[in-house]
């Protein structure tokens, strides 16, 4: 039995469950499902023996969020980081590339950290054998048996064994995302979807992107040679990765290879696509009622209810899906979970921050989050975990009052160190050189209000920061 080198996929954006997914905190990163994020269900799972300690491929904007996660899991992985966002094929490229360093035969598991899987103990049988079978010279994706005729997922026609046992299977085809007609007639046929997730030996990946798609395998290869250690991310020369091409790993290698395998699997799987799928994963009562935080459902059915803050009432409304955040409701008929996309689209062409930006904004060092702003003035609530500090900074359009409520501050304002302590304040002046520190144990919380003419995240001087941020 070959060991496995696993590789997250970690880079999504997640729009199909907004508002509570979006770029600035996408859904791998959120507890949709349970306590844990999807991203951080997928690294529990890799504790199997099978598997080598994980590669996780994510871009610069969620490093630190990648980097917490798996220290709140108590797990490690070498994070590699996209310096621009390509699709899947690069990334493939890039860890076939990683993979190969080890050994050319090294077997990886490209796996996608937004996917849920109920059968875990299933999940590392299966990829056991399909890392057999990779071993052998194939290129192996797990194909789920479907459990209705979905219209949202790709889908594999099998062919003849490639296994003695018959548990691994050639691939006879791939076909997109079909029509209801067409989906109930693959599932009459034993056609599987396609789950997305890979198993193949570095140097048979190497060779077919050589293939078929010379131009990404020749900028993953320069990107690797030229990646640099940030902390404890390796982020790739951006630069050579810029050059490959935007394709996915099914379009570049996967539709034109003779070497495609698949196993068959019941595994419980799904890639939670909408907040459809949220329900259907979600414990819901006698009425099929499911709700998470602040919510009550009265004389209806089906319904979802996610509040962490406001009280959402639903009454009377059958098959309807509301999520309420801080500065977003969404409404929505179950059967239309797959145009959330096109308003998310909708709202990104108005010029709409919800569609992007959450009001809490998560930092290396804890978060921040608006509660109040005008034409002159800004108030935040400002969150910093035990240890950590913010950058050395000055501002020159705005000062700022900090005003502790919870904990100890060290706060550094031009040559001095002043403590400040709960239901104390500080005022710092335009232009003056600061910087906050948590010495204590505890989370250091604080209102920060905000004055002057000019108010925006880019009026930011940093002077030193421990983060290495520009």
């Amino acid at each position: 039995m070959p060991k496995i080198l696993p590789v997250i996929m970690c880079g999504g954006s997640g729009t199909r469950v907004w508002p509570e997914s979006r770029e600035s905190l996408p859904k791998q990163f959120i507890s949709l499902i349970g306590t844990r994020s999807t991203f951080q269900m997928a690294a529990e799972i890799l504790k199997d023996p099978v598997f080598e300690n994980p590669i996780v491929i994510s871009n610069h904007d969620y490093r630190f969020l990648v980097s917490e996660q798996l220290a709140e899991i108590k797990r490690e992985a070498r994070i590699v980081l996209e310096p621009v966002r390509r699709d899947s094929a690069p990334a493939v490229a890039v860890a076939a590339e990683l993979a190969a360093q080890l050994g050319p035969e090294t077997v990886v598991a490209l796996l996608a950290a937004d996917h849920v899987v109920q059968d875990t103990k299933g999940f590392v049988e299966l990829c056991k054998q399909a890392a057999e079978a990779a071993a052998l010279g194939y290129i192996v994706t797990l194909g789920i048996k479907p459990t209705a005729p979905a219209t949202g997922y790709g889908y594999i026609k099998t062919g003849k064994p490639v296994s003695l046992d018959g548990a691994v299977l050639k691939v006879a085809g791939f076909v997109e995302k079909p029509d209801a007609a067409t989906a109930e007639k693959y599932i009459a046929e034993n056609y599987l979807w396609n789950s997305g997730n890979f198993f193949f030996r570095a140097d048979v990946m190497q060779a077919e992107l050589q293939k078929f798609a010379p131009a990404i395998a020749e900028a993953a290869a320069a990107a690797v040679a030229g990646a640099k250690q940030d902390l404890n991310f390796l982020v790739l020369d951006k630069e050579a990765f810029s050059a490959a091409p935007k394709i996915s790993i099914d379009y570049a290698v996967m539709e034109r290879t003779d070497k495609a395998a698949v196993v068959p699997a019941d595994i419980g799987w799904s890639d939670v696509g909408n907040w459809a799928a949220v329900w259907d994963l979600s414990d819901r009562d006698e009425f099929g009622n499911s709700t998470r935080g602040n919510g009550v459902v009265m004389n209806a059915s089906n319904v979802h209810i996610r509040s962490d803050d406001f009280l959402t009432t639903v009454v009377g409304v059958d098959n309807v899906i509301v999520v309420t955040t801080q500065d977003a409701v969404l409404v929505l008929n179950k059967a239309y979970g797959d145009q959330v996309k096109q308003l998310v689209d909708r709202l990104k062409a108005e010029g709409r921050p919800e569609a992007l930006q959450h009001k809490r904004s998560y930092r290396p060092w804890g978060y921040y989050q608006s509660v109040d702003n005008g034409a002159r003035y800004q108030v935040k609530r400002i969150v910093v975990k035990p240890g950590q500090r913010l950058s050395l900074q000055k501002h020159f359009h705005r000062a700022e009052h900090w005003i502790v409520v919870r904990g100890t501050a060290e706060v550094t304002r031009d040559s001095e160190v002043i403590f400040v302590h709960e239901n104390e304040s500080i005022y710092l002046p335009i232009g003056c050189t600061h910087r906050m520190t948590n010495p204590g144990r505890i989370d250091l919380e604080l209102i920060e209000v905000q004055t002057g003419s000019y108010l925006g995240e880019d009026d930011i001087i940093r002077i030193e920061d421990i983060y290495n941020r520009g």
